[in-house]
């Protein structure tokens, strides 16, 4: 069973105000873990200031990951064919108002990709989301 994925961010209110209000999600619960174990589990050298919230869509959990220190690396563009893991993909039901509601809440809509029945969006960060209508054309 997968438990979640992660997804790092770099303002957490403004993610959270993306993926609730543009996509549907819902919140579940925030965490502050404990600094030693935290770094010693992510390798990354403390401090991390790290303030985890778990959002909902259905059965699918998204962890947004939110680092409050110096030296975090920049958000950057990451291709489809990059290796490792590349997007998400979300079924709506209504693909004209959510890609309405994508762009009013801060994210960026792939117009080049639109083919009707899908189409790739960035949240804030730039994380690739995949738009799918429901049900998906086969």
């Amino acid at each position: 069973m997968i438990n979640h994925v992660g997804c790092c961010v770099t303002d957490l209110e403004r993610a959270r105000r993306f993926y609730e209000g543009a996509l549907g999600f819902r919140y579940e619960r925030e965490l502050t873990p404990p600094e030693g174990l935290s770094a010693q589990l992510l390798a990354i050298p403390p401090p991390l200031g790290l303030t985890a919230v778990y959002l909902r869509h259905g059965d699918f959990t998204l962890e947004l990951l939110h680092y409050d220190r110096a030296g975090n690396p920049p958000a950057r563009p990451r291709p489809l064919n990059e290796p490792g893991l590349t997007h998400i993909s979300i079924t709506v039901d209504d693909l004209d108002s959510v890609l309405e509601a994508v762009t009013r809440f801060g994210g960026r809509v792939r117009t080049e990709t639109n083919i009707g029945v899908g189409v790739f969006v960035q949240d804030p960060d730039g994380q690739l989301i995949e738009l799918l209508t429901n049900p998906p054309a086969r």
